[in-house]
């Protein structure tokens, strides 16, 4: 089959790679990929947020499967469009993709289906600000906003003023603001292909949001991951599934369209070992798709479309038994105004791979930065350790003038 991978970041890139792996694919599609996809796939440079022109190119390539990177498309209607067109796709109509665009929204649903997760309150400008943070002083203040923010609409802060400021600005451009009890713990992801028929776990990740070393600094859409994350246990596991997983997909398998794609499940354990959710969203996290999909030694390729057209019961999901990590490369500036357009040199990499994410050509073919996360460096072994030595191997045979990274990926669980 032919297949149309939505979006241009490294989850994206990752996705391409596996499915260049997948006897069931022949050819790949990329829009607006980036210049890693470039290599492996047909880039297309359209609006991907326009439903018509997506289906359009899909028409004008007989393309037979549409598989969705970020979140956006998902919440403004890509999916239900494609199935008007009965094109299949891999992402959720956008009614059940809304558990990710409203903070609020995933919290009633949670509540619906007995899904353990954080206590909260609504905020808005009749609100006593002063009087909430008081009421959850004892710990750092979590603050959500109810908007896609492209994985800035967080703050945890132990600073009032902060705390304040951002409730403050959050209600005055949103109308309302989710302040929420602060969940203790160590943290880990889950993701979780669906459909109406069946669901299936991949291995557990661990990622790292803030941006130094230490978990120092300003959170970011992500600065490295690794899998499997050994703070998911069997018992934690079992946990997971009995008062997450299974009322999740019970809840979507009962909608009036069946959710058909990936559920985000982003976790909190508690010292007792219990997990709580701290949010979902619809799409492969990123950098967490870099290290699962790796891991997956079966047909990518039929996993998705099993689960795009609602016969995932029938396929057969098979891992490799090993360790993956990687560690993303910033660019100056990162994770506030970045530095653009700088050129990337690359070295001879004997093990391991890169993930392009904000990368480009310039007019003379040269690579080149274009976002802030500009790329990843994977590793994968037979054991964390070396799969890190690897990572970072790969890392320092790149060269991006004002770049940083972390030295730390993988060290909690080390």
């Amino acid at each position: 089959m032919d297949v149309l991978v939505i979006g241009g970041g490294g989850r994206e890139h990752a996705l391409c790679m596996g499915l260049m792996e997948s006897p069931s694919v022949m050819d790949i599609h990329c829009a607006p990929g980036n210049a890693g996809t470039s290599i492996i796939a047909w880039n297309h440079d359209i609006d991907v947020n326009n439903s018509g022109k997506v289906v359009a190119l899909v028409k004008a390539n007989g393309i037979d499967l549409v598989v969705v990177g970020p979140e956006a498309p998902l919440c403004s209607g890509l999916a239900d469009k494609l199935q008007k067109e009965g094109i299949p796709c891999f992402g959720p109509v956008a009614a059940l993709a809304n558990l990710e665009g409203s903070k609020l929204h995933a919290k009633q649903v949670m509540k619906e289906a007995g899904v353990p997760t954080a206590d909260f309150q609504i905020l808005d400008s009749q609100s006593d600000v002063d009087g909430a943070l008081d009421a959850f002083s004892d710990n750092p203040w979590v603050i959500k906003r109810d908007v896609l923010a492209g994985g800035k609409g967080v703050v945890v802060t132990s600073d009032r003023n902060e705390a304040k400021n951002f409730i403050e600005n959050s209600v005055q451009s949103d109308g309302m603001v989710l302040l929420e009890a602060f969940l203790p713990g160590e943290e880990a992801s889950m993701l979780v292909i669906l459909d109406e028929t069946d669901f299936v776990t991949l291995p557990c990740s661990q990622d790292h949001k803030r941006a130094y070393d230490g978990d120092q600094g300003p959170n970011t859409g992500g600065m490295g991951a690794y899998a499997p994350a050994p703070v998911v246990n069997e018992e934690v596991y079992s946990k997971v599934l009995e008062s997450i997983v299974e009322p999740m997909h019970h809840w979507c398998s009962n909608q009036d369209s069946p959710y058909r794609g990936v559920l985000y499940v982003g976790l909190m354990i508690d010292s007792k070992g219990d997990p709580y959710v701290v949010e979902f969203n619809v799409r492969f996290g990123d950098p967490e798709c870099q290290v699962t999909i790796p891991l997956i030694s079966s047909d990518l390729g039929e996993l998705l479309m099993g689960a795009a057209t609602g016969t995932l019961s029938e396929i057969d999901v098979e891992y490799v038994e090993a360790h993956a990590l990687t560690v993303v490369l910033a660019a100056e500036g990162y994770p506030g105004s970045v530095v653009k357009g700088r050129r990337i040199e690359i070295g001879e990499i004997e093990d391991g791979w890169i993930n392009h994410a904000g990368t480009g050509l310039n007019q003379d073919d040269e690579l080149i930065s274009t976002g802030g996360r500009v790329l990843s460096c994977t590793g994968i072994a037979d054991s964390l350790d070396k799969a890190k030595e690897i990572a970072y191997a790969v890392l320092n045979e790149v060269e991006l003038e004002g770049s940083h990274h972390r030295n730390d990926i993988g060290s909690k669980a080390l």
